[in-house]
């Protein structure tokens, strides 16, 4: 009877935790599902204006609003003198000056334009080298360490060797873009390389894709978050060449950027100039950030399942 009872025992048993495991499993296997369906799963309805304002803007304009708060309070309570920290109305009047005059459009073009051109220059060469880095190991070997020393190498010290090679022109602004953006560039895209799974490399040699296809279908889309922040830090690094470049080189030739303007303010010991160039700095950046990269990376992690629909 003892026996008897143990096997009973021990079927019993049996039977519960095949039953758990089923279980368990099945929960398991609805997790997954479900997790699958919200990555499939696509918000139709549009979000609430109200909602979108809370969210997406009110926090940044209160921000703004503090800052000048405190700029004014700091200007009512003298803490320092009135030519050194100027008033927000004395910069306003410098912004309405040059609206006035016709010449705060062309400050912000003269900029943007070498900005972005020198970016796509960065663009065209930091691509190719980045996968060529990536892909050839002797290559990285020899020049991978130089990448990496020209990324944490100071722009502005390009400036001066720039000018006696090209003079003051055009020229000598895109060499010093290029010379510090190519590296984050490229750097980027190694980074972005490096993190790709094998087994989709595999998969891809797997179903016949060599060669360029390998790349454009394979690496390129694997890495491309990898590659999106290397973009982002190459325009960083793109428009703060510039204004270096603008700041130290100064000519008739080359017309009057943010970067001249800034200058223009210290020679003429104007802050509110000098705060008046600083913040068109900061609008050009933060703009070129919301209106092209931040579009670009929702729409990336998006595509991925990891950003809601909102």
């Amino acid at each position: 009877m003892d026996s008897t009872d143990t096997q009973v025992g021990h079927g019993e048993a049996g039977r519960a935790d095949a039953v758990r495991t089923e279980k368990d499993s099945s929960q398991d296997l609805a997790g997954l599902e479900a997790g699958l369906d919200a990555l499939d799963a696509v918000q139709t309805r549009r979000t609430p204006f109200r909602q979108t304002f809370v969210k997406k803007i009110l926090p940044p304009v209160t921000a703004v609003v503090l800052v000048l708060v405190v700029w004014q309070i700091l200007v009512w309570a003298k803490v320092t003198d009135s030519y050194k920290l100027p008033a927000p109305s004395a910069v306003w009047d410098e912004v309405r000056t040059a609206w006035l005059e016709g010449t705060l459009l062309e400050y912000i073009w003269t900029s943007v334009s070498r900005g972005l051109l020198g970016f796509l220059m960065a663009l065209a060469i930091g691509t190719p080298l980045g996968l060529i880095v990536a892909r050839v190991r002797f290559v990285r070997a020899a020049i991978g360490p130089i990448l990496s020393g020209l990324q944490s190498l100071p722009s502005v010290a390009w400036v001066p060797p720039a000018v006696i090679w090209l003079g003051l022109n055009d020229q000598m602004m895109f060499a010093v873009i290029l010379l510090g953006a190519v590296p984050s560039i490229a750097n980027g895209l190694v980074a972005g390389v490096d993190q790709v799974p094998p087994l989709f490399l595999r998969a891809g040699r797997t179903l016949g894709a060599t060669g360029l296809r390998h790349t454009w279908h394979i690496v390129m889309p694997a890495a491309l978050p990898g590659y999106l922040a290397g973009l982002k830090q190459g325009w960083a690094f793109s428009w703060r060449s510039l204004m270096a470049a603008e700041i130290i080189a100064q000519s008739p030739d080359l017309g009057m950027g943010l970067g001249q303007l800034l200058e223009a303010g210290r020679t003429n010991s104007s802050m509110s100039q000098v705060f008046f160039a600083i913040l068109l700095i900061l609008i050009v950046g933060i703009a070129i950030d919301l209106l092209i990269f931040s579009p670009l990376e929702r729409r990336v992690l998006r595509s991925r399942g990891l950003l809601v629909r909102s």
